[in-house]
């Protein structure tokens, strides 16, 4: 299976000697549940996009730093691009940024959330279940830091999971686009430095908290298995 992975950032380089850059993230992720996925990757933030988007089986937008509502050219270079996979119905899973941008893209709305940001581990209840959700969950646990968020959904947007904070958590758009607000391909570690080095913005008592939170459990393995069931089966 040959997924285009739409990289939208980069990770800061004082953390990626360390942990690499963003397709190490999903390399990662994807080798223990989809062996058979191939990336390709493509640096949206330097035009960087498929000659052919239908010789792929899927695409995978990533998180970024920015928000969707910029006015810079990559990012509006983006937007249509998710526009033209959706009409083209080519599967696509938006990760964060990516997630909102399938809002931003599709007639919805994205704004900074009013609760402040979103990091640490995260409960949030799953609300409708589909073929692809195996193995089965009621909720999920994952690692999330975000500012932005979707505030209305698009048309034809279903809500599959959320919290009071982040009520639109986890959505699809029609049978081919699925969007997690999380960071199912992050790793507690990375995310422990990344919070410190923002805490500036994000305040000293928010990170302390938020760290106390990353030795709780996750379900990336099984956010994971469904992001590859839904590539590979659908809905």
């Amino acid at each position: 299976m040959k997924i285009g992975l739409l990289q939208c950032d980069h990770v800061a380089p004082e953390l990626a000697p360390e942990f690499g850059d963003q397709p190490v993230f999903f390399q990662n992720l994807f080798a223990k549940h989809a062996p058979g996925i191939n990336f390709d990757i493509f640096d949206v933030q330097n035009e960087c996009y498929p000659e052919d988007p239908e010789a792929y089986d899927g695409f995978i937008g990533t998180g970024a730093k920015y928000s969707v509502t910029e006015d810079m050219p990559w990012v509006k270079r983006f937007e249509a691009y998710v526009c033209y996979l959706y009409q083209r119905k080519l599967k696509f899973i938006g990760i964060c940024f990516g997630h909102q941008m399938i809002a931003q893209a599709l007639g919805g709305k994205c704004n900074v959330s009013e609760k402040g940001w979103g990091i640490g581990v995260r409960k949030i209840h799953i609300h409708k279940k589909k073929c692809w959700m195996n193995p089965e969950a009621g909720y999920i646990r994952l690692l999330y830091s975000h500012m932005d968020q979707i505030a209305v959904l698009p048309p034809n947007a279903e809500v599959i999971a959320g919290n009071d904070h982040c009520p639109y958590a986890m959505i699809t758009v029609g049978d081919h686009f699925m969007g997690i607000q999380a960071h199912p391909e992050f790793t507690p570690a990375y995310l422990d430095l990344l919070m410190q080095s923002r805490i500036d913005r994000i305040g000293a008592r928010k990170v302390e908290e938020a760290l106390r939170t990353l030795a709780e459990p996750t379900d990336e393995n099984t956010v994971a298995q469904w992001m590859a069931n839904f590539l590979l089966k659908g809905q």
